[in-house]
């Protein structure tokens, strides 16, 4: 395994690129991506088989989709932190003709991003489709697929619930970041969602759970899930804390879509260790 305290400090500079980015271009989803930065360096610096140089096929190499692609801002840095492409490109985010739109998009051709996502509840048919079509070329590596846990409230995810098990894909891994929050308040007020680890098992995946601000779990976990193959999907029910890393950004809705100010961005960055060094921009 790498050393877990390298990994921590690409983890501090992924959050610092993540504020610095949504500063610069004062739009985009700070929280989610805060929320979501152990797991993407779990698996892009730790579990994943995968190549910067990057084709669409994926042959002989692991997956990875965000499906909730709002929170694009850790999925770029973490991408250009693995060289994918270069940092300084950060700087475009959200910036017109920019390949690094707000929601990840395919037509400009951004190493990394296989499909266009942040229309809610479309990524789990998706990674179903690419661990259908691996099985199917003798590729037995894992597709991995993020979801929001907001995003249970589509029903499209259910569809894909029914058609992952039904096809015994058993290199299908989804996460679903059960941080409690979505744009219109705590999940518990908008649209009750109950127990994934129960819906889930009911409809004949494995269940598994794991704090998902822990690096040494996440990485254990992960690691176990892409190496069962029993004839069933996994469900990885992740708990996170939306904000995480940003004291005053933490546990709350309210900076689901919202840029910080000048005053709140080098707030931020002054609870973030510089460790690989930030792209290059003019301000902050």
């Amino acid at each position: 395994m790498a050393d877990i305290q390298e990994l921590k400090r690409v983890a501090s500079q992924v959050r610092r690129d993540i504020i610095r980015q949504v500063y610069l271009c004062q739009s985009g989803h700070p929280g989610g991506a805060l929320g979501n930065t152990d797991l993407l360096v779990a698996l892009f610096f730790e579990v994943m088989k995968h190549d910067p140089s990057f084709n669409m096929e994926a042959h002989g190499e692991d997956v990875f989709f965000l499906s909730n692609g709002h929170i694009s801002p850790v999925l770029y840095s973490v991408l250009a932190r693995a060289g994918y492409f270069p940092v300084e490109e950060l700087k475009t985010f959200r910036a017109i003709n920019s390949r690094l739109q707000g929601h990840p998009t395919t037509h400009e051709g951004l190493p990394g991003v296989r499909v266009a996502s942040g229309s809610l509840g479309q990524g789990v048919s998706v990674a179903s489709g690419m661990a259908l079509q691996k099985r199917m070329d003798g590729d037995d590596r894992t597709v991995f697929v993020l979801t929001g846990d907001g995003e249970q409230q589509e029903g499209q995810i259910w569809e894909a619930a029914l058609f992952a098990p039904h096809n015994k894909l058993e290199n299908l891994v989804l996460i679903i970041d059960d941080n409690g929050q979505q744009i219109d308040g705590p999940t518990s007020e908008v649209l009750q969602l109950g127990s994934f680890a129960d819906k889930y098992a009911a409809f004949g995946w494995d269940i598994m759970e794991m704090d998902g601000n822990n690096l040494e779990e996440t990485i254990e976990v992960l690691k176990k899930a892409q190496a069962k193959r029993n004839g069933k999907p996994t469900c990885i029910v992740m708990k996170t804390d939306m904000g995480m890393g940003v004291d005053f950004m933490v546990g709350t809705h309210h900076w689901h879509g919202k840029a910080p100010n000048e005053e709140q961005a080098i707030n931020a960055l002054g609870q973030l260790e510089e460790t690989l060094g930030d792209f290059p921009a003019e301000g902050i």
